[in-house]
């Protein structure tokens, strides 16, 4: 788990504080030393986390054998620094982009979903499309470009939209021939503008998926998972072919977003796998005050299969060296052509 003094806002969901009650570690059940809060953690983890059955199916994951290799480094002589860097060690083995520690001065986390792939994106190539003359509503850049094909670029679900937003540009691109919605570099924010812009490409109600819900200590213990519905928006929709674009920095709520679009009709996903993030987080205290993020819900497809590491594009499109030389964006280029070709046939 890699450290930084600098918390990137764009991939942290609201936390959800645990209350006292079942499940959750209370401060008075560990000392407030080394051993102690090593062992909190430890144990918050093994009661709360939600992918340790997935895990183990995908890599090996043992939850018991990470407990064995780090509770022996744990000594009275270690700095909290120190001390720091094993748990963030420790629960680095979870391979998980929402779990994270966070003392006074650090937060440790877990950006290999994206740090070990390709960017698949370039800033400096993609501002030439968005030029300058783009509009903005809200949280949407977007722009009409040369061949009647609209590009909406949504950098964050942090950033908020509303219907007006919507409704307003949706109307600006009517008589375009299709859509690229380009959410690549996205990795988050709030669930609820994710499935509301969804809701703007289905004239009808659509299962997009499930979520479950921890209720007990064992590493088995869930609800039975209840569906997730998209609603279609009050007003106008789009009706139009649209190519969603990604890459490996669509995590959290744009990996939710990414599963919903899936099941809209006319949708077809480009670019690369997501970076995954499907478990809602929470968080719990330590006896010492850090608290700790993570996963505790797990979501999953309108097939219940797992996106917890992903969701593959419908085409796969990577970025060509060569295209990046003459600042054309291979993703964007092959959406492009993708899109006139279907309104053609």
């Amino acid at each position: 788990m890699k450290l930084s003094n600098i918390l990137s806002r764009s991939i942290l969901l609201p936390l959800l504080i645990l209350v006292c009650g079942a499940g959750c570690v209370r401060e008075d059940e560990y000392q407030n030393d080394l051993a102690g809060n090593f062992d909190a953690l430890w144990q918050c983890m093994d009661r709360n986390y939600c992918f340790f059955n997935y895990k183990r199916e995908v890599y090996g994951l043992d939850w018991d054998s990470v407990y064995a290799v780090y509770r022996p480094r744990i000594n009275n002589q270690m700095t909290q620094q120190q001390f720091f860097e094993v748990c963030c060690d420790m629960l680095g083995e979870l391979r998980d982009g929402h779990v994270n520690l966070y003392s006074s001065g650090d937060v440790g986390r877990n950006w290999s979903w994206r740090e070990d792939y390709p960017a698949n994106f370039n800033d400096s190539v993609h501002q030439l499309y968005l030029g300058t003359d783009y509009k903005i509503a809200s949280g949407l850049k977007y722009r009409i470009l040369e061949d009647n094909i609209a590009y909406v670029y949504y950098e964050s679900f942090s950033s908020a939209i509303g219907d007006g937003n919507i409704t307003a540009m949706m109307t600006e691109l009517k008589t375009c021939n299709g859509m690229i919605l380009d959410v690549r570099n996205n990795s988050g924010g709030n669930l609820t503008y994710a499935t509301k812009l969804s809701g703007y490409f289905t004239n009808e109600k659509r299962l997009a998926g499930y979520i479950a819900h921890k209720n007990g200590p064992g590493h088995s213990d869930f609800s039975t998972p209840e569906p997730e519905y998209i609603e279609p928006a009050n007003g106008l929709r789009w009706q139009k072919p649209v190519v969603v674009l990604t890459n490996r920095s669509c995590y959290s709520s744009t990996n939710t977003f990414v599963r919903n679009m899936k099941v809209c009709p006319q949708v077809t996903i480009m670019g690369d796998r997501t970076g995954g993030g499907s478990g809602m987080p929470f968080t719990s205290e330590m006896p010492n005050g850090w608290l700790v993020r993570f996963s505790a819900c797990p979501m999953y497809d309108a097939d219940m299969q797992q996106i917890e590491f992903g969701i593959e594009p419908d085409i796969p499109v990577s970025m060509n060296l060569e295209d990046l030389k003459k600042n054309k964006d291979t993703l964007i280029e092959a959406a492009r052509s993708f899109l006139t070709q279907k309104f053609a046939e």
